[in-house]
């Protein structure tokens, strides 16, 4: 299962932080679509992928933001 969430709009720590509560609600192995425009997400995304154990399968750009696929590991 597919899961979104919307953090466009939000600065650091606020992607990062909702992005952790909503992994807690799903499934390991299922996907999170993180949607951020914050300059900081590029090197705060990955990092909280790593401590926190989840798998960062890639993300794309476009029109100043940035959607990251996070599988919940």
């Amino acid at each position: 299962m597919t899961h979104e969430l919307d953090a466009l709009g939000l600065l650091c720590p606020l992607p990062v932080l909702k992005a952790r509560k909503r992994l807690q609600g799903i499934a390991p192995g299922e996907l999170l679509l993180l949607m951020t425009d914050d300059p900081a997400a590029v090197v705060d995304v990955p990092h909280f992928c790593v401590e926190a154990g989840h798998v960062l399968e890639g993300h794309e750009e476009a029109d100043g933001a940035i959607t990251w696929r996070i599988r919940k590991g």
